[in-house]
């Protein structure tokens, strides 16, 4: 390789790949960590046994599309495990009880008529009705001075002196007293059809602490909660008159025209069955005065309820709202955007095809996630140290041209990676980073094969520049034929293997690819343009003349 070849090949090279990590870096583009490196979760969904592979497919794919959906999660993976598993793993993820409902709901999704809501938040409404007759007392306890009194939701409780006297069913201890329970529950009556639970295990029963309905059943009546942990509104509903299979779409958009002028909307759009069975149910919702709860209809998924719009009011009892299109207004709301695009995506993939159960939850802190890459750095920056160290004191200056083709590897590899995270959402994972560390022993590999093919060169008489250019030939047939080993072996695990594993392969798969890039155009110019130095090339002990010692002949004669 002539010299003017070897400096613009060289020139190029480090230009490119220099420049091409200072560009990625300066615009942020950074590799994106996998779960074990930035924290996040993990979540293992099983299916009943018996399941049709299809269907665990059709049910991966939309809890991807639902994750994709929610905007804030980086690169979900999300993996068929065995015949009946769903792996989930959800890096980086910020809000972890949205994302897992995105994955774990099983997407009952129906529309309820209201019939009536609570007016206290998180108590049911069925807690508020009075008992027909005599509502004003049940129950006579005579308690000592400052004992403590309660009631149930819905009665009243006066006290005088050492008398309490309570309505609507009432518990009262006294120390060393007498003790009085009552049922709470036994004036209330309950729609046709549904039983408390203990009564009668069911689905659509009411439980008697909470008055709330655990499994509803779409065609009875139901008491559901909006937000269970938090206390949210009870909603007493009616049988399902639409169901997310009557569903085709749901979007949510700026609206610019019509109702919900100069806010967030989330339009509706229904198949044909569908759409008649809405028109009848907003005929009848609409009979109902505007305010009244009987004109809401309520988004149940899963029990819970997401939504419960009011029939606008321009809409005609006699007509409904016809076609197979609504528009869903979100009211006074803070957040419109976001809640338009929470309860899109809850219509929108909101059914899955089977059931699944949550089998396992792993959760990764940011700290561990943090903590684990920081080692994986500092044993790879440890090996790079210890190699370059051998590389030097075996090879001298060529060992010079290792440590630095080693840093044009290393910069390769992270620019690739980034552009693979920017472009295809690609991360990072732990088993990733071990891939990769793996490589820089690869890659030494390759320069420990063409300097020994340069020295047997030399023993065999031939110059230093001639045994330079002979031994490339000789080592790249080498280095190919391993690199080609490597190469099949990691695209093999990438196709066959899971989880961390595809990410090990991932690596060694670029760290393979990049390896014979850095050869070609980095490591060949590198020495041929070493051999033209006086003092680097046939110089002293640290030239490459030093290393490789001197021809057959000339030791022979000397």
């Amino acid at each position: 390789m002539s010299r003017r070849s070897a400096i613009v090949t060289l020139t190029i090279t480090l230009v490119v790949v220099y420049g091409s990590l200072i560009l990625t870096q300066a615009t942020g583009t950074t590799p994106r960590l996998g779960l074990d490196l930035q924290g996040g979760f993990a979540v293992v969904l099983n299916a009943p046994e018996g399941t049709d592979p299809e269907v665990i497919e059709q049910a991966a794919e939309i809890m991807r599309r639902r994750i994709e959906a929610l905007g804030n999660v980086q690169e979900p993976e999300i993996a068929v495990l065995g015949d009946s598993s769903i792996e989930v793993q959800l890096p980086g993820v910020t809000n972890r009880d949205r994302a897992l409902a995105a994955v774990g709901t099983t997407g009952s999704l129906e529309f309820r008529p209201v019939r009536d809501i609570s007016p206290i938040p998180g108590v049911s409404p069925l807690f508020f009705q009075l008992p027909p007759e005599d509502p004003t007392t049940t129950t006579t306890t005579t308690v000592p001075s400052g004992s403590t009194t309660t009631a149930a939701p819905g009665g009243t409780t006066t006290t005088a002196g050492t008398t309490t006297t309570t309505s609507a069913g009432t518990t009262t201890t006294s120390a060393g007293g007498t003790t009085t329970t009552v049922d709470p529950t036994a004036h209330i009556v309950l729609p046709d059809g549904v039983t408390w639970c203990d009564e009668v295990e069911q689905a659509g029963c009411v439980d008697r602490a909470t008055g709330l309905t655990p499994d509803p059943d779409p065609l009875l009546d139901a008491f559901l909660v909006s937000e269970p942990e938090d206390g949210g509104i009870v909603y007493h509903v009616a049988p399902a008159r639409v169901l997310g299979s009557d569903l085709t779409g749901a979007t949510a958009q700026f609206s610019q025209t019509g109702t919900g002028l100069g806010e967030w909307v989330v339009v509706l759009e229904f198949n044909a069955g569908g759409s008649v069975k809405f028109t009848e149910v907003t005929k009848e919702l609409a009979a109902f005065p505007i305010g009244d709860p009987r004109r809401q209809f309520a988004i149940a998924l899963d029990g819970i309820v997401q939504s419960a719009p009011q029939i606008a009011s321009s809409v005609d009892p006699n007509v409904g709202i016809p076609g197979d299109s609504a528009v869903i207004t979100l009211g006074s709301s803070p957040n419109q955007q976001e809640e338009a695009s929470n309860l899109s995506v809850v219509l929108r993939y909101g059914s899955l095809p089977v059931a699944f159960e949550q089998a396992t939850v792993q959760s990764v802190s940011a700290t561990l996630g943090s903590d684990s890459l920081d080692a994986g750095l500092i044993a790879g920056l440890i090996g790079i140290i210890l190699v370059a160290a051998a590389m030097l004191l075996y090879y001298r200056a060529l060992g010079l041209v290792n440590v630095i083709g080693l840093t044009v590897f290393g910069s390769l590899v992270l620019v690739v990676f980034s552009l693979l995270g920017e472009l295809r959402g690609v991360t990072l994972t732990l088993a990733g980073v071990a891939g990769l560390i793996v490589a820089v022993g690869i890659t030494s590999d390759s320069y420990i094969v063409y300097f020994e093919r340069i020295k047997e060169e030399v023993q065999r008489g031939r110059s230093l520049r001639g045994a330079i250019d002979h031994a490339f030939s000789r080592a790249l047939r080498t280095i190919l034929t391993a690199d080609f080993a490597s190469f099949v072996g990691a695209v093999l695990l990438f196709f066959l293997a899971i989880g961390s594993v595809k990410g090990f392969a991932l690596a060694l798969l670029v760290a393979t690819v990049c390896d014979v890039l850095v050869v070609i155009f980095f490591t060949r110019p590198a020495v041929a343009l070493l051999a033209y130095s006086k003092s680097l090339g046939e110089g002293g002990r640290m030239s490459i003349r030093g290393a490789v010692g001197m021809p057959a002949e000339e030791v022979g004669g000397a």
